[in-house]
């Protein structure tokens, strides 16, 4: 009895190590991006606001007669070149900072403009995420939180505006899209809209279930920008190119689209490695993934969206920190 308990632990032993060396192994990291090659691509919107793009989410940038406001912040090693970038159209300097969402590629210049003397404004919940530290739902990988320096000094909820000479910026807070903390901002007289990233260019967008990210925000938040904008609005996306209301439409259009497909294989009973294997998005891969895994990302991520029941119960972030 003893010899066969041997072996068969042995043989299972054995079995396990097989399974686990047919695994495939996990995917590298990407390299991180080389900062020294970026160059800050300058776009002249009018009316002395602009959109700067490099690497990361798009920048805009509104000119006041007595300061700056600039909506999102890349990443802090090029807050030198976005900077210079600044200088080449105004010496105005930077009052205001504003985070469309947590996402580092959006917020890494908060703590080198607030050392410059701006003002980094956010809803509620951008602050408390970067100072809890979160998850990628997708992969898993964790993100530390960020130092104190590199919070939000302003934050607000449902809406907040800011006023410099000649310049007013109407930031509303869209529940539940990209993620729980997205923020728009709306420069009426110059007729620019910043959608941080409910609204990406030309691809689909990541929709960050894991911190509050919906796929039925999404569309609420193309829903009210449809409402604000006309034919002449320049649109900056939080990726992609400048836009308008045309193009924001056909956006919208494929969100529809992709909610009602998902939400019929949801109801079935499918699970996500069905939806996958389902394709349901096929037709629509030509616009807008550039990859493979972009296609399949955005499978799921909108089937979480529908699929995961949300919990009301969970302890909200805005309790976490006072307004400040």
């Amino acid at each position: 009895m003893l010899r066969t308990g041997i072996a068969t632990v042995a043989t299972t032993l054995w079995l396990a190590g097989a399974a686990f060396a047919q695994q495939p192994a996990a995917s590298p990291p990407p390299p991180p991006p080389d900062f020294s090659k970026v160059e800050i691509k300058t776009t002249d919107l009018g009316d002395n606001m602009y959109m700067l793009e490099g690497q990361g989410g798009n920048i805009t940038v509104a000119v006041a007669k007595d300061g700056i406001i600039m909506v999102d912040g890349q990443y802090a090693a090029l807050h030198d070149k976005i900077k210079a970038a600044i200088s080449a159209v105004s010496n105005q300097p930077v009052k205001y900072l504003v985070n469309t969402h947590f996402h580092g590629d959006h917020v890494g210049g908060n703590e080198p403009f607030a050392r410059d003397g701006a003002t980094v404004v956010s809803e509620i919940n951008v602050k408390n995420r970067l100072a809890a530290g979160t998850t990628n739902g997708l992969t898993g990988v964790k993100t530390p939180p960020v130092p104190e320096a590199a919070l939000p000094s302003k934050t607000y909820t449902g809406t907040f505006h800011i006023r410099l000479r000649g310049r007013v910026a109407d930031l509303k807070h869209i529940d539940n899209a990209h993620t729980d903390g997205d923020t728009y901002v709306w420069f009426k007289t110059a007729n620019v809209l910043s959608t941080g990233d409910t609204f990406t260019n030309g691809r689909y967008p990541n929709i960050d279930f894991a911190n509050g990210g919906n796929i039925k925000g999404m569309i609420a938040a193309t829903d009210a920008y449809l409402k604000l904008t006309n034919a002449r609005t320049r649109i900056v996306p939080g990726h992609g190119p400048l836009a308008d209301k045309a193009v924001l439409a056909e956006y919208r259009a494929m969100l529809v689209t992709a909610r009602d497909r998902m939400a019929k294989l949801v109801k079935d009973g499918k699970s996500e490695d069905d939806v996958v294997a389902a394709k349901p998005f096929a037709d629509l891969d030509a616009k807008w993934a550039p990859t493979e895994l972009a296609s399949k990302n955005f499978i799921r991520v909108v089937y979480h969206s529908l699929a995961e029941k949300q919990d009301s119960e969970r302890p909200s972030f805005r309790k976490l920190f006072r307004r400040s």
